[in-house]
């Protein structure tokens, strides 16, 4: 039997939200450029729902350079969400779609005839048994990575989940990229150049503190009246 010539069929679909509190071009790239992990091509060509809530009405965009910076910066802007009428109009003249404030919490519509699709397979740690060099850059998306080499000075790891290195820790370390205050740092060598969680995040240019270098060590968030401190903390492993 001949294909169907056309078929609807459910999805899902993994969207990030981009919250802008302003539309200026030059201080949005600044911010970006500064974050942890801020770097050209850091997403892998996400698609991208824009949050205008905090942007003043009256603002206006420079709509083609700000969808070309995020798309330098790997997301592909779709849609925008809570933008009124004003902004709404200049984003649907540059092709974006404007969604519902609850739209991309409702489940995705399909026809009766077809089958709910499969659940996903739980996400299982990325397992990396060779050292990163300098300028290497790695990224477990969704996941925790588990290192089992040196990660060299100039190397940078990311993981929207913790991160384990069992193995010299020289470089740079990002967990809860995505927003995971739970995730964790753990490494069994501590010689970091940045260690950060849920992009909060601290710099050893002045040095190590002498009772973790080359210490085990964890890095977690804590929280405590209504602040997030960076704790960066001795690990026994006897």
């Amino acid at each position: 039997m001949s294909a169907k010539p056309i078929e609807f069929k459910g999805t899902s679909l993994s969207v990030v939200s981009v919250v802008l509190n302003s539309l200026d071009i030059a201080i949005l790239d600044g911010a970006i450029t500064a974050m942890p992990g801020g770097k050209r091509r850091f997403f892998d060509g996400d698609a991208a729902v824009l949050d205008l809530s905090a942007v003043a009405t009256r603002d206006s965009a420079d709509w083609p350079a700000l969808l070309a910076l995020l798309r330098d910066y790997g997301l592909q802007p779709v849609a925008v969400v809570n933008g009124g009428a004003v902004l709404g109009a200049q984003a649907a003249a540059v092709g974006l779609v404007t969604l519902g404030a609850g739209e991309l919490a409702r489940p995705s519509r399909k026809p009766a005839a077809e089958k709910a699709p499969a659940p996903p397979p739980v996400a299982t740690a990325m397992l990396v048994d060779k050292p990163l060099r300098s300028g290497q850059r790695l990224y477990a998306r969704g996941t925790d990575l588990i290192l089992t080499a040196m990660v060299s000075t100039g190397a940078e790891v990311i993981a929207d989940g913790s991160i384990h290195v069992y193995a010299p820790l020289r470089g740079r370390a990002l967990a809860g990229a995505s927003g995971d205050a739970g995730a964790r740092v753990f490494c069994t060598c501590f010689e970091a150049e940045l260690v950060s969680v849920a992009g909060m995040y601290r710099t050893f240019e002045q040095g190590l503190p002498p009772q973790l270098a080359k210490k085990p060590v964890q890095v977690r968030l804590n929280q405590g009246e209504g602040q997030q401190t960076l704790l960066i903390e001795a690990l026994s492993l006897g």
